[in-house]
């Protein structure tokens, strides 16, 4: 690997000894630069970056004060690092902003710096989204590996990580399991930081593997799949007792997710757009980018938008990858029933060798009654209960399946305004994608056993089945 080389700042004692040894340098007159006025050198510095701040600092005692002004590293802290406070990479303070920057410099001086900063951006933006939105989660990210824990790993699978993912896991060594003890019974936690999805009594939840995980899993995977040369290693798998799995390949810097088929042909998919991934091993390229961070820096995106939340079921909170927002997520209110519906792309079920059935996915259904209550030509019901449901599931905008039927997974929803979303889950299959499905609840006012009014129906609006550019 290349050694990326830092600005340094020179002490003014070297700075000093270099000017004394060189005859033709001589001390700036004050109708120079120094004629100016601090105020004005301090504007033209602020526009410099920080390596040449740095070698400004050399020219003489005057102007190694004005290139070390606390506001300008104060500057260049926030703007390269977010920093708003000295902090250096292990979180403990520093003496001034201008020792925390040389700090991280120093510290990550082997990396290309901008691919530093943009890691940093990353998992900032994480933590930052984790404590407003999901706490829980930040106690299970580990702090940062080191370079030899990294070396230990490519030395034990003989493997040589791409850039971006060794930078990744210098900043955080994956997650830590998350269990508590909540009203005296164990529970434990879904806090897999990628997340995932239910449907019947199947449940994914997705987190980042710790280095020593990624050891474990990735020899014990390679036994089961009989690769003579590991080039793939396990990056992120379920929490639960589901095998999904997703794979980093080393050379190519590519992440794929294991199908079906994994254990009987090695079937994966990739993860992310080939042609975004660049330079994973070239530290003198412009960009580096590999699948790991591009897959991170995408899910950081739909969190922060809100397309994909943390959902609650019972006590257990989770990052639900039903997305939540348009085009992806259909809304319709009929009556003053509200019907949110919405698909997501199930690898680990899909079946590329299976031309009728190659893909699979999961669908959440959510309905509500909203304030005002059922309203249905004019009359107001404080209730109203499901009893039939109407599917039409399209490929290609041909119909495959028109399904009619009593109820939703053995269920009849009775709505009430005020009270939380009934939520169900269900999984379809597609040859193809894209695909969509549509349909129509119907609905009695009052109760079934009590009915006050004509049967209604209300609208499902068409919602996408997309083989997604990111898969997660």
């Amino acid at each position: 690997m290349s050694v990326f080389m830092i600005p340094e700042i020179e002490p003014v004692s070297s700075c000093r000894t270099r000017r004394s040894t060189s005859s033709s340098r001589k001390r700036p007159s004050s109708s120079g630069l120094e004629g100016v006025g601090g105020l004005a050198i301090h504007i033209i510095i602020s526009k410099l970056g920080p390596s040449e701040a740095a070698a400004v600092a050399c020219v003489n005692k005057l102007f190694k004060e004005w290139a070390s002004d606390e506001s300008l590293w104060s500057s260049f802290c926030a703007q390269e690092l977010n920093l708003s406070s000295p902090i250096d990479p292990l979180g403990n303070p520093s003496p001034s902003f201008k020792a925390a920057y040389g700090a991280w410099r120093q510290a990550y001086g082997m990396y290309p710096w901008p691919l530093v900063r943009r890691v940093k951006n990353i998992w900032g933006r994480i933590r930052s989204w984790l404590t407003e939105n999901f706490p829980e989660v930040l106690p299970t990210l580990r702090k940062g590996a080191s370079e030899d824990e990294i070396q230990e790993l490519e030395n034990s699978l003989k493997v040589k990580l791409p850039l971006p993912t060794r930078v990744l896991y210098r900043f955080c060594d994956g997650q830590d399991p998350c269990s508590d003890t909540s009203s005296g019974s164990m529970r434990k936690n879904l806090c897999g930081l990628i997340g995932g999805y239910s449907f019947y009594n199947y449940l994914v939840n997705v987190f980042l593997l710790p280095l020593n995980l990624v050891i474990r899993e990735t020899k014990d995977i390679v036994r089961h799949l009989g690769f003579t040369r590991p080039k793939y290693i396990v990056m992120a798998a379920s929490s639960t007792n589901t095998e999904k799995i997703f794979f980093l390949d080393c050379e190519e810097g590519q992440l794929f997710v294991g199908t079906r088929n994994l254990l009987t042909n090695r079937e994966m998919m990739a993860c992310v757009p080939k042609g975004l991934i660049t330079s994973v091993h070239d530290s003198g390229s412009g960009c580096q980018q590999d699948g790991m961070l591009l897959w991170l820096e995408e899910h950081v995106r739909r969190l922060e938008t809100g397309n994909i939340k943390v959902r609650k079921e019972g006590n257990i909170r989770s990052i639900s990858l039903f997305p939540e927002q348009p085009p992806l997520c259909s809304v319709a209110t009929t009556g003053g029933v509200q019907v949110r519906a919405s698909a997501v792309f199930v690898p680990e079920f899909s079946d590329l060798l299976q031309a009728a059935k190659k893909y699979m996915f999961a669908y959440s259904i959510r309905m509500c009654l909203k304030p005002e209550g059922c309203v249905i030509n004019g009359m107001s019901f404080d209730s109203c209960q499901l009893y039939w449901r109407h599917w039409i599931i399209k490929a290609n905008e041909n119909v495959v399946e028109d399904i009619n039927g009593e109820a939703v997974i053995g269920q009849f929803p009775l709505l009430r305004p005020g009270q939380k979303e009934f939520v169900y889950e269900s999984c379809t299959t597609s040859a193809c994608s894209p695909g969509s499905v549509e349909g129509s609840f119907t609905f009695l006012p009052g109760r079934l056993a009590d009915p006050k009014g004509s049967p209604f129906e209300v609208e499902v609006a068409r919602f996408p089945l997309l083989l997604p550019d990111y898969i997660f």
